[in-house]
């Protein structure tokens, strides 16, 4: 029997517990701190997460602390958690934190709208104990945008406070049974409890990350009428990095999963730090990036190039299915009403395999893809013996190119090339024309051939 106890929403709020009390469940944290605490300092500037004029920062142990965007999370996300707020760096006595002492010193600041997101970034920054190299500054700043245009004296505050020691903050004791808030939040503990809500509810919202649900409380303004928060989920968090697999459970971070998934696969360095900002990647789930099926998410490609395998599961037991057979359909997976994804798994690289992957966007940064390409290759003497080819924004799901697959493979790269208009058929959109995608993709296969010709040259095409 299933214990589920209606509850209030419970954290640790500037040094200071927090008992929520009347606001829903799916109440962004952005606006229960400005209209219910009348902490202010945090800013709404574009309410999708893309901007940092939100940010607020996750407290963990060891003084380790994270960002995230306050707008797209919502409040029952919160639920044992520790948070700190611009507000809460300012001691008793009224004294500026270090942080906030080396923005102002530097002039870091202009008209100040975006000033306190940039101070939680920097907060964050300096507990990670991270040496003040431009290329970690700029990936801790990617996620927050300066209108003014002051970013100098920004990195120059960044280089500061670069190691800074920053205190610890304890969560709320963890709960001993799963709580529903405002009887339409489910915060299951186990994943027996979350395949008995998923049978039950087969209509309620899965939120994981909550990276692209939040839009729907925060940009649309309609936050869904029933969610299963499954971050909670042992089974569903575990990490397993084997001598010939990796394998993560569906609610891993991509914060957590980066460093496994970049030493096993180095060109992912890149590629992942442009998914998203620190921020997004502090609650971001690959499995969310699955679920939510859309052929231009930055993750499917590459994992379909490593010849991933997800597991659902469902209180009928548990199944297995490569992952190309999982999107069948604009924004459709293969998972029934009552499953949920626990986790997926993918082979490391064989001796004399290599692996490359590309993101093509209109803007470096914060920019989903207009066309991303992976591709896993088996070398052996000079020729290729096996290819796996995978490209999303080419068609209504992310996809593998198995003729352009078959021409490399009989007839090198030239007829690669020419085979994609027979895998593709892309659309006209904002972010590119049909022609333009297909252009695109012939010349990243151009590039996977510089790649390989010369492997010690790092190729950069700038036409693309």
């Amino acid at each position: 029997m299933l214990i589920r106890m209606a509850d209030n929403v419970r954290f640790t709020l500037n040094g200071e517990p927090v008992d929520v009390i009347g606001p829903s469940p799916m109440t962004t944290l952005l606006d229960w701190l400005r209209d219910h605490r009348g902490l202010r300092g945090t800013k709404e500037g574009c309410a999708e997460g893309d901007c940092g004029a939100c940010t607020v920062v996750l407290e963990g142990d060891e003084c380790h602390h994270e960002a995230i965007n306050s707008c797209i999370a919502l409040l029952g996300q919160m639920d044992g958690q520790s948070i700190r707020t611009v507000e809460g760096l300012i001691g008793k006595d009224g004294a500026l934190h270090p942080v906030q002492r080396a923005l102002a010193e530097s002039d870091a600041t202009q008209c100040g709208f975006c000033t306190p997101g940039f101070v939680m970034s920097a907060y964050a920054f300096a507990s990670g104990g991270e040496p003040p190299e431009m290329e970690l500054i700029h990936d801790a700043l990617a996620g927050n945008l300066c209108r003014c245009t002051g970013y100098r004296p920004i990195v120059d505050a960044m280089r500061k406070v670069a190691g800074l020691a920053t205190d610890s903050a304890a969560p709320p004791p963890a709960r001993t049974v799963s709580p529903v808030f405002d009887g339409i939040f489910f915060a299951p503990r186990s994943l027996a409890e979350l395949v008995a809500l998923r049978a039950e509810h087969p209509d309620a919202l899965l939120l994981a990350g909550g990276t692209d649900l939040g839009l729907l409380a925060s940009r649309a303004r309609k936050p869904p009428t029933a969610v299963i928060h499954v971050a909670h989920v042992p089974e569903l968090n575990v990490v397993e990095a084997g001598e010939k697999h990796l394998a993560f459970g569906a609610t891993v971070t991509y914060a957590r999963a980066m460093p496994i998934l970049v030493e096993a696969f180095p060109p992912l360095r890149t590629y992942l730090a442009r998914l998203g900002s620190r921020q997004i990647r502090t609650l971001g789930t690959i499995g969310g990036n699955l679920g939510n099926a859309s052929p231009i998410g930055d993750m499917p490609p590459v994992l379909l190039a490593l010849e991933t395998t997800v597991k659902l599961a469902s209180r009928r037991g548990v199944r297995e299915l490569p992952l190309e057979d999982f999107f069948v359909g604009y924004r459709k997976t293969a998972l029934a009403p009552d499953e949920v994804i626990q986790s997926f798994r993918l082979p490391r690289l064989w001796p004399g395999e290599t692996f490359h992957c590309d993101k093509v966007s209109k803007r470096r940064d914060q920019d989903i893809s207009t066309v991303a390409g992976a591709y896993r290759l088996r070398v052996r003497n000079g020729r290729i013996e096996e290819a796996r080819l995978a490209f999303g924004g080419m068609a209504a799901t992310p996809k593998r190119a198995r003729h352009a697959e078959a021409a490399l493979l009989k007839d090198g790269f030239d007829a690669a090339r020419a085979a994609l208009a027979q895998d593709f058929q892309p659309i006209d959109d904002w972010r590119g024309t049909a022609a333009y995608r297909l252009q695109v993709a012939a010349n990243l296969l151009r590039r996977l051939e510089l790649r390989l010709a010369e492997p010690q040259r790092p190729v950069e095409v700038e036409a693309l």
